[in-house]
């Protein structure tokens, strides 16, 4: 069958090797086409802003948004807006060419080709076709651009969430462009993108701790909290994706209303932030994981804010009441922006929620969560003497994502079967697949601690790190700590690469190891770092020693 499109960066890719007709997650190949080139162009905007460093003079903040937006949107499960993304182009090559007037003709001239390209919206598709992933013929050179691209644009998303907050962090940025030029320079060696690898992992921890102090600083130290998982009486709006900034600023326009507010997949952890609790319109989480939208969005009745990734290609018949702000986009949606700083305008989205009757509920109860590396340093000397004692002899780290595969009923299964001594750190909406176990506790601390969103694994690692200096062990890799974790999207991957960057081996990634992988890579991650896949869960039980 004709080739119509490349993607492999996401866990589901087809048979585990590459979409090629179209996107499991519903891409289109013009969708697919239009999101290579604003890589390629981004990339090539990326060469300038690097070579304008170089001779000293500043890149604005507006620029560096710009090019992680740019990234953002090209993310699984963000935007499937085929026109859209064409006009992001269109306003990546104009501010290119405004920047490229800063530097001397003769250092344009010198440039890559993709600094200087400037086409038209006809000449796209064309342009498009040469420049996807397969380009790069050597299959190593490939497999090891795609992983430092794709860990780029996770940390492009973490980076979109804190400068929403108004905090930037320069060298960063820097540094993501920089990386993502070099990923355009055929004089690279394997070895050389290997340690950019690295280093991508690197400046993913300060990403993370960006976005952790732009989300305490605004918001608090997550606390221990208990979320209502049922329904109320009055018309709601769910809030979905990850994005803090939105969810507040929809909050305060809801106020006095009679319209409710929850939270669905990867938001559920803003009930976790103290500056949350003072919405009284703040319901609770409703549903589970992003793959189950379609039926938990229809059933909710009224309108949804997906204010990032993952969003599935709706049903009509709760279309209209899907709207999308900052990187995502869904054809027919309706769509709100503004810049950073300004306040988006919600009051056509709440008028549509009054016109709707109340969510159906799907489920009672409650569930628990709020232990990011604040919440549980001040458990410490708790958690110590738990360990000292026996009481707790494990802690099995299951961050990362949930999908729709069958295959990931494996973490499950895995949490109901390990010993009742073990506690299992989360973050990221893996978590779905076992927070509403009833797994118990240890002397007062559930076996499941929930440290918040996917960026929160950076919580996990301040943990881990903190516990390395109570024990006065020698690495990281010497604590009483199992790292079994979930991946999906790009976000993971700049996850894995900044635990890589802290030392940690001997990571498990599941369900499936990922399709850009190229053979010799995976062997370098496995030689150097010790990275897996996963087993059967009693197979996998016996490994950890935990059978």
């Amino acid at each position: 069958m004709e080739r119509k499109m490349f993607c492999y960066q996401c866990q589901e890719t087809a048979g585990g090797k590459g979409c090629t007709i179209q996107g499991v997650c519903g891409k289109k190949p013009e969708v697919a086409a239009m999101q290579d080139l604003l890589i390629y162009v981004t990339k090539g905007l990326s060469v300038v802003t690097t070579e304008l460093r170089k001779e000293g003079k500043k890149v604005a903040k507006e620029v560096n948004h710009f090019v992680t937006m740019n990234l953002f949107i090209t993310i699984t499960n963000a935007n499937f807006d085929k026109d859209a993304i064409a006009d992001r182009v269109t306003e990546t090559l104009k501010l290119k060419a405004e920047l490229l007037k800063e530097l001397a003709p003769e250092t344009v001239n010198a440039l890559h080709s993709a600094a200087r390209w400037q086409g038209t919206p006809a000449e796209y598709p064309m342009m498009a076709a040469s420049v996807s992933v397969l380009a790069t013929e050597n299959e190593d050179i490939r497999s090891l651009r795609e992983l430092i691209i794709y860990g780029l644009k996770g940390l492009a998303a973490y980076e979109k969430h804190a400068n929403a907050l108004m905090q930037d962090n320069e060298e960063v940025d820097a540094f993501l462009q920089r990386a993502l030029a070099a990923t355009l320079d055929d004089s690279l060696t394997v070895d050389d993108l290997v340690n950019l690898t690295l280093e991508t992992g690197k400046f993913g921890v300060d990403g993370m701790a960006l976005l952790d102090k732009a989300n305490t600083s605004a918001y608090g130290n997550p606390e221990i909290t208990e979320v209502d998982l049922g329904v109320r009486k009055n018309p709601g709006i769910l809030v979905s994706g990850h994005d803090l900034r939105d969810l507040e600023m929809l909050l305060e326009q809801t106020q006095g209303t009679g319209v409710d507010v929850y939270t669905h997949g990867e938001m559920l952890p803003a009930h976790y932030y103290p500056a949350f609790k003072k919405y009284p319109n703040f319901a609770g989480n409703y549903g589970n994981a992003w793959w189950k939208q379609k039926e938990e969005f229809e059933a909710f009745n009224g309108p949804i804010l997906m204010t990032t990734n993952c969003v599935v290609p709706p049903l009509d018949s709760y279309k209209d009441r899907l709207w999308t702000t900052g990187a995502t986009g869904v054809p027919g949606a309706k769509h709100i922006d503004a810049a950073y700083g300004e306040t988006k305008d919600f009051s056509a989205l709440i008028a549509q929620a009054k016109t709707c009757p109340a969510p159906t509920e799907l489920e009672t109860g409650k569930i628990v969560g709020g232990f990011a590396h604040e919440q549980v340093f001040a458990l410490a000397d708790k958690v110590v003497d738990a360990v000292k004692s026996g009481a707790i002899k494990r802690f099995i780290v299951m961050a990362g994502c949930d999908g729709r595969m069958k295959s990931r009923e494996y973490y499950t299964e895995f949490a109901e079967k390990l010993p009742k001594d073990t506690v299992i750190l989360t973050a990221g909406c893996a978590k779905y697949k076992y927070n509403k176990l009833n797994l118990g506790d240890i002397a007062g601390i559930p076996r499941v601690l929930d440290a918040g969103q996917c960026n929160d694994s950076y919580s996990l690692a301040l943990i881990a790190l903190k516990l390395k200096d109570i024990f006065g062990v020698d690495s990281i890799n010497e604590l009483p700590i199992v790292y079994n974790i979930a991946w999906y999207e790009q976000k993971a991957v700049i996850v894995l690469l900044a635990l890589l960057y802290l030392g940690v081996k001997n990571i498990h990634l599941g369900p499936t190891l990922p399709a850009f992988l190229s053979e010799n890579v995976a062997k370098v991650l496995v030689d150097n770092f010790g990275i897996a896949g996963i087993g059967t869960v009693d197979d996998d039980l016996k490994l950890f020693n935990l059978a």
